[in-house]
């Protein structure tokens, strides 16, 4: 169960940030940037077309069960975070690398189709959200890969200096 000096492990962790900054509320990149050039109006159609089906659908899964997904978040990163921490279990450790990103994605997504709804956004200011909201994820992704490759380099480090 060594996670960090495994290849799987930076492997699934660079796909997951590439996969999240890919798509935005399911709409994928090279739409955005298409729709937001305009020289086919087909594309700003297909962008909100996809941006509402997906924002829709996440905003009434939480409004269905928001407070059930909520309470079993916080279970699943409160054990995690317990095992990762307070036990030392270096799987745990990687696990919970993975999942608060995860977790911290969700919520802005979350925000995001919250704030697409309560102010209709459409067209230009939608592409600007949109693309705006991919600049946070990127700039989140590149702030934990950095802190997850110190601790991982950290943790192979002192097992292999110190034998823990």
């Amino acid at each position: 169960m060594r996670s960090f000096s495994s290849v799987w492990f930076w492997i699934v962790l660079a796909l997951y940030w590439s996969s999240v900054s890919q798509f935005v509320l399911g709409a994928p990149y090279d739409l955005i940037m298409r729709a937001r050039k305009g020289n086919n109006p087909q594309d700003m159609q297909d962008l909100q077309a996809l941006v509402e089906v997906h924002g829709r659908r996440r905003l009434t899964m939480m409004r269905r069960a928001g407070h059930w997904v909520v309470a079993f978040m916080t279970t699943l990163l409160t054990t995690i975070y317990a095992l990762a921490f307070h036990y030392g279990v270096e799987f745990a450790q990687a696990v919970f690398a993975l999942i608060l990103p995860l977790t911290i994605v969700r919520l802005m997504s979350l925000r995001l189709a919250f704030r697409i709804e309560r102010e209709n956004l459409t067209g230009a200011r939608l592409c600007r959200a949109l693309l705006t909201h991919r600049f946070w994820v990127q700039a989140l992704g590149v702030v934990v890969i950095f802190l997850t490759a110190v601790w991982g380099m950290f943790h192979v480090i002192s097992r292999s200096v110190l034998g823990f």
